[in-house]
C-alpha cells in the first residue's frame, strides 16, 4: 500500500510553506541532516518512506517505523539544516484510487 499522494502533497506543501518562513530562532528542532537521520533511526527505528522537493529547494521527507507506527516529517533547507516539522503515531500506508476524471474530487 502507498500513502495517499494527494494527502501527502497537501501536507508537504503546508510544511514547506512553514519551513521556508521558519525564523532562525525557530530552528530549535533542527540539526545537520546526518545527525537528524541517525536520531530518527536510533531512537525511533524510522526509515525514509517518501521524499519531495518543494519551493525554495526545500527537501521534504517522511520517515516512519512500520514496527511501532511512529512517523516524522522533516524539511531540509538548502544550507543543509534539517528541521523536524511534524511527528506522530499510527503511521500506515494507503493505496487509494484517484477519482474518475469526469468527477470532482
Amino acid at each position: 500500500m502507498k500513502l495517499n499522494d494527494f494527502t501527502l502533497a497537501m501536507a508537504a506543501s503546508t510544511l514547506i510553506l512553514a519551513a521556508t518562513q521558519l525564523p532562525a530562532q525557530g530552528r530549535n528542532h533542527c540539526a545537520t541532516r546526518d545527525v537528524m537521520l541517525d536520531r530518527l533511526a536510533q531512537s525511533y527505528g524510522e526509515t525514509r518512506q517518501s521524499i519531495g522537493l518543494g519551493g525554495n529547494n526545500v527537501v521534504v521527507e517522511v520517515f516512519a517505523s512500520r514496527e511501532t507506527g511512529s512517523w516524522t516529517i522533516t524539511a531540509t533547507m538548502p544550507d543543509g539544516v534539517t528541521c523536524l516539522m511534524a511527528s506522530g503515531q499510527a503511521f500506515e500506508t494507503l493505496a487509494e484510487a484517484l477519482p474518475a476524471n469526469d468527477k470532482d474530487a
